[in-house]
């Protein structure tokens, strides 16, 4: 293992630890940088890691959500990782197809410690079992050097029926993920996903909707926003402009 591996790895072992042991009134709450400005804002009020979203970066490329070429968003990660000196984990959307081998390498080259991996690609499910193989592969190649957060597209897609979250959390819990994350679960639903399912749970919160202590209470282990952040960041720059013309 190279110099810069090994860096990483002991990142990610830190990141890691973060979602051990959190108390209920105390979930994990990592923003969503979108570049390397946005990172230090959240790096300088005393967050201690962060977690990239595909939408927002996308969006200060100039690209609709799911777009950005991997070229684009690799570099995009591995400048806001530069940036800061917190973990960084990226959202790397469903893998753009990339072989495990090659998508653990890609990441690792950008001093990412972790990364989401949907198991949906343009809004249609994938086969849950065939997924977890993938992400055992993943997994496999990325020995502890990389945090998984194995997204769950269920709610996303219209399947209300929280069993079949569960049933799919169990795979991917399975194959070796560290963290799942039912985005769009109902927050009145989240007590029924947690105690279902093994490990950490990551939820997609609004940043004036619940508190985190509130998600806490219902299971989430950490709470990210997804590209909220950057649009509400979009939409003050607007009144700004506005004013000013």
């Amino acid at each position: 293992m190279g110099r810069a591996e090994t860096f990483t790895a002991g990142r990610a072992e830190t990141f890691r630890a973060l979602h051990q042991r959190r108390l209920p009134e105390d979930p994990l709450i990592l923003p969503g940088p979108w570049d390397a400005a946005s990172a230090r804002v959240f790096v300088d009020a005393g967050f201690p890691a962060l977690a990239t979203p595909s939408a927002g970066i996308a969006a200060s490329l100039g690209y609709e959500d799911g777009a950005t070429p991997a070229d684009e968003m690799f570099a995009a990660v591995a400048r806001i990782v530069r940036a800061v000196d917190v973990p960084v984990s990226a959202d790397v959307e469903d893998g753009y197809g990339l072989a495990p081998k090659e998508l653990v390498e890609r990441l690792l080259e950008t001093g990412a410690v972790g990364c989401n991996l949907e198991d949906s690609h343009q809004d249609v499910l994938k086969d849950p079992a065939r997924h977890s193989d993938w992400l055992a592969e993943v997994r496999a190649v990325a020995g502890d050097g990389l945090f998984l957060n194995a997204r769950i597209d269920t709610f996303a897609c219209g399947v209300a029926d929280p069993d079949r979250a569960v049933e799919r959390a169990a795979l991917y819990v399975a194959a070796g993920a560290d963290c799942v994350y039912p985005i769009g679960a109902p927050a009145d639903v989240l007590p029924l996903l947690r105690s279902g399912i093994e490990g950490p749970v990551n939820v997609y919160a609004e940043p004036d909707g619940l508190s985190a202590r509130e998600w806490g209470e219902r299971g989430a282990t950490r709470i990210t926003y997804g590209p909220r952040l950057q649009r509400a960041a979009a939409a003050a720059l607007r009144e700004i402009a506005e004013r000013l013309r």
